[in-house]
């Protein structure tokens, strides 16, 4: 199914979006990829909810992908005496680890790594930095702060430390017992969450072992001091805009957003924007035009993907929303500065050949204005590299590989299709044109440029380009048409994984 647009939408799945008939709904208007919570999805249902998607994929013959997002390390204050208390603005409060009910001049805080790292002068944000304090002493009976901006304290409400750089995993016991459930389930990619440094991600690279792609969320201060690292050891990253919004002033956010969408474009890796992109649209069947003009933008800037949250896991309008963002998506890329837009950003040159080749098919294609450019890829690594350039037309990624193509539905611009590898170079240049012409993407006399390594179905090794210029059967010019089979039509290749394939 080519959805006609390069940008891929994420959207998380729930109780307005679990029903297989619904999940179906929402993959029809637009949806590439689908995220499940795990923080409030049991192993039981995640099974039945990567079950639903791989259904809708073979269905419908194409490949979906499947995002299982960790829920980190959370931190919430203990209980009160009478379930609340009040606190005024420039107060003293008290941290403990006592366990005692809370009054309105302290609580207990029942995370020991909290009063191994705060330090006088941290602040100290609590119920999503409704309240906000300042540390002004940390001894042997607790942390003492200031209250700087006061109001009600209720129980178990979440604290944050964006100045306190943790001692922690980003892996909870939980988190282990969720990455193992998802990487059974067969989970394509894996967001990691409160990373703060390139060492969280190295560890759960060590867990995954290879079995599924690492999305780091970018939702920590610590995380920005230390995004070139990030970048380096990750796979692909999203700007998780709404916890970062928190622990950061927000008016720093958009900066943020363009910084490490740059720098994830540089590095050739997938970029996700997340969070209150359409929010308005939980409850209303019409978004915010501030909204419309927000998914414009990461889509302008060459997001790899946009994400969905609470709009389509709990909201009243599920499908209308990804219409939408579909809708905006397409106008945006039909927009005649959008190419000057998204090409702003100049990627650096990687001198190894492969990503040559994927500069050099980019400049072939826009030389000569050839239909579509076809990467044979077994990793996914080479049609990555040629998506870093974001060429103007379709990118379609040939692997024999399910896995990979359901990875690359994250990726911009890419179209996968799952077929083996060809039998020779002949056949692999037969094989790219069959392909690219049965899906619509080139017509008779219009060329392609096709990417391979050699020799043929060696992963890693990409190193030789080819232009070719289709006939009115499919075929690359000079080919004979009795290439096609007895009853006269050209071999369909599968777009997707056996029924069966998790």
């Amino acid at each position: 199914m080519r959805r006609h647009r390069r940008v891929k939408i994420v959207a998380t799945l729930g109780p307005a979006s679990s029903a297989p008939g619904m999940l179906e709904k929402l993959f029809i208007a637009g949806a590439d990829v689908f995220r499940v919570n795990m923080s409030h999805t049991s192993a039981e249902s995640a099974h039945t909810l990567v079950r639903s998607v791989r259904d809708v994929a073979a269905k419908h013959r194409c490949s979906i992908g499947v995002l299982c997002d960790l829920q980190g390390p959370k931190f919430r204050l203990g209980e009160f005496v009478d379930g609340r208390a009040l606190v005024q603005p420039g107060e003293i409060f008290r941290f403990d680890q006592s366990g005692a009910p809370g009054t309105s001049q302290r609580v207990s805080l029942p995370h020991a790594a909290i009063f191994e790292a705060v330090e006088p002068g941290h602040t100290l944000l609590i119920d999503d930095g409704k309240l906000r304090m300042r540390v002004i002493e940390v001894n042997g009976s607790g942390v003492v702060a200031e209250v700087v901006t006061g109001g009600i304290l209720s129980n178990r409400k979440g604290i944050s430390m964006p100045d306190t750089l943790l001692p922690i995993s980003s892996l909870t016991e939980k988190d282990r017992i969720d990455l193992d459930t998802s990487l059974k389930l067969g989970a394509d990619w894996i967001a990691l969450s409160f990373v703060q440094r390139a060492e969280d991600i190295i560890e759960a690279k060590k867990i995954i072992d290879g079995r599924a792609a690492v999305l780091a969320k970018i939702e920590k201060p610590s995380a920005i001091d230390e995004i070139d690292d990030i970048i380096a050891a990750g796979d692909g990253f999203m700007v998780a805009r709404g916890d970062l919004g928190v622990e950061l002033p927000v008016e720093r956010v958009p900066g943020l957003q363009k910084q490490i969408t740059r720098k994830a474009r540089s590095a050739g890796k997938p970029i996700v924007v997340a969070t209150q992109m359409l929010e308005s649209m939980t409850t209303s069947p019409m978004p915010t035009r501030a909204e419309v003009s927000d998914v414009a933008t990461a889509v302008f800037d060459g997001a790899d993907a946009i994400m969905l949250s609470g709009e389509s896991a709990v909201g009243q309008y599920p499908v209308e929303t990804i219409e939408m963002m579909n809708r905006i998506a397409r106008s945006v890329e039909a927009d005649p500065s959008y190419d000057a837009y998204v090409h702003a950003i100049e990627v650096p040159k990687i001198p190894t050949g492969a990503d040559a080749i994927a500069a050099a098919a980019h400049a072939i294609s826009s030389t000569l204005k050839v239909a579509a450019i076809l990467c044979y890829t077994a990793t996914g690594s080479t049609a990555l590299r040629v998506a870093r350039e974001r060429p103007n037309l379709p990118v379609i990624g040939l692997t024999p590989i399910a896995r990979t193509a359901q990875r690359l539905s994250l990726v911009w611009g890419i179209e996968t299709v799952l077929t083996s590898d060809p039998d020779d170079l002949a056949h692999m240049v037969r094989k790219a044109t069959t392909i690219a012409y049965e899906g619509g993407f080139v017509k008779p006399g219009e060329g392609v440029v096709i990417t391979c390594g050699v020799p043929l179905g060696s992963p890693g090794a990409t190193n030789m380009i080819r232009l070719a210029f289709v006939d009115e059967h499919g075929l690359p010019d000079g080919h004979s048409p009795d290439y096609i089979p007895t009853g006269g039509k050209v071999p369909v290749e599968r777009r997707t994984a056996p029924k069966n394939a998790e």
